[in-house]
């Protein structure tokens, strides 16, 4: 026995791990050691993501605007034109267009009509049944003499087939892909896109608004495979600030220039609407838009209404909208009950807490896909575009957006919202905290990524 217990204690250090491996347990040991390594593994990048990610973010305004007049205080004007560049100017008209029953033929018929030049610039172009009457339009009137330039981003033409360009082509479109006119070709910055959706035919009618050439904007937001859109007819001197912005994507692609009167008429009084139309993008007027939205949230007096697909608020909008909360401001706002984004939902959900827990009203928009990007306030301002309330829309893509300082426009569009707000779902601060655990735990991974979203 004791030789036999020598031989143990004598036995190679290999033999012996060779015999622990066999002991119970140890193949236990060493599958939880991996799981728990692979663990801090992928925690350590979602943190180290997070955090270059939350570096990257909208950081240019850092302090809260403070603004003690109304929207429909001439002081307000006065201000936000020159801070966008953007002056104030009246004598416009302007038609609200609500899903693409209403949006598609409208802005087909001024293509249709177009006399000598047409410009198009959007994210999103898919093969299919609107983009064949885009297609067959813009290559009639290019027949026949009118200048059509087309430009859309090159993550959003994934979608659209190789030969649905070539016939544009062929009829003397001007077509190009903003950020990747080649598959070779990639930017520095591949985070970029341009999200502007401008329509403006012989320089003086102007469309903008969350729509894009994709049948998801077909019909009129009646089943949930749709999406409900709200886009603006505008028409008057505000239509040139409008081909300005589409003419800095067309410089940046193309290396030229669009000028003369062809694209650039002589004002003509359309109406007595005031408005402006302002650019936003990393490469110009850095965080305009944001500046907008801040802006006009500081000068609330009375309500606040936020109709919107994508509403993530960065650190200080919530820290503004919380100050209008305490200054008596009503804010309301309308979502998705339906959303394209599993993952934005989530990280939009993370920054409602603080919002509820002030009384901000959230309603759920449940009969179609809502992706209205529209903010009123005091019944006065309106602001509608491309740009979602996300820090994507106000620090990474490019943007156009229409601020309206109308009462009539306004009202239109307090009655679309109202009229959202009914086929909608409220929210409460008892049903948001009473979600599963797992639930928020997503939530919160999620919003540590809202800077990209």
């Amino acid at each position: 026995m004791s030789s036999l217990l020598e031989k143990l204690r004598l036995r190679p250090s290999s033999t012996r791990a060779a015999a622990a491996k066999s002991q119970p347990g140890s193949d236990q040991r060493r599958h939880d050691d991996k799981v728990r390594f692979w663990v801090m593994m992928v925690v350590g990048v979602v943190v180290v993501a997070a955090a270059f990610f939350w570096m990257t973010s909208a950081r240019i305004l850092g302090e809260p605007v403070v603004f003690n007049y109304s929207p429909r205080d001439v002081i307000f004007a006065e201000t936000i034109g020159p801070l966008l560049g953007a002056e104030v100017i009246g004598r416009n008209s302007v038609e609200t267009l609500v899903n693409g029953d209403a949006f598609f033929p409208a802005m087909l018929k001024s293509i249709r009509e177009a006399k000598k030049t047409i410009t198009f610039e959007t994210y999103i172009w898919s093969t299919g049944k609107i983009s064949e009457q885009f297609i067959e339009a813009f290559s009639e009137r290019a027949r026949n003499g009118v200048k059509v330039h087309v430009i859309v981003d090159g993550m959003g033409t994934l979608k659209f087939k190789s030969e649905d360009r070539k016939r544009m082509i062929d009829a003397g479109v001007e077509f190009y892909t903003y950020g990747r006119e080649h598959w070779y070709e990639l930017k520095p910055n591949i985070n970029h896109r341009t999200h502007r959706k401008l329509l403006i035919v012989d320089g003086q009618i102007g469309y903008t608004g969350g729509m894009c050439v994709d049948d998801k904007w077909l019909g009129n937001a009646d089943a949930p495979d749709l999406w409900r859109e709200t886009v603006v007819r505008v028409e008057g001197p505000a239509v040139r600030q409008m081909q300005s912005v589409f003419a800095a994507n067309w410089l940046q692609t193309t290396s030229r220039l669009i000028v003369g009167p062809d694209y650039f008429p002589t004002e003509k009084s359309a109406g007595s609407v005031k408005l402006q139309c302002f650019k936003s993008g990393p490469n110009e007027d850095p965080e305009n838009a944001r500046i907008s939205y801040l802006l006009a949230i500081a000068a609330a007096q009375k309500s606040i209404k936020i109709a919107h697909a994508y509403f993530v608020p960065d650190d200080l909008a919530i820290k503004m909208l919380l100050s209008a909360r305490q200054r008596g401001v009503d804010i309301e706002v309308v979502i998705p009950a339906i959303n394209d984004s599993r993952f934005g939902r989530a990280a939009s959900r993370s920054r409602w807490g603080k919002l509820l827990e002030a009384g901000v009203k959230f309603y759920r928009y449940e009969p179609a896909m809502y992706h209205a990007k529209v903010m009123l306030v005091d019944d006065a301002f309106v602001t509608i575009g491309s740009v979602n309330f996300d820090n994507r829309s106000f620090s990474i893509n490019d943007e156009v957006n229409v601020n309206v300082l109308d009462a009539d426009v306004a009202a239109q569009h307090v009655k679309i919202f109202e009229a959202d707000r009914k086929d909608s779902k409220p929210l409460t601060l008892e049903e948001f905290n009473g979600r599963p655990a797992y639930q928020k735990l997503l939530d919160h991974l999620a919003g540590m990524f809202r800077s990209q979203l």
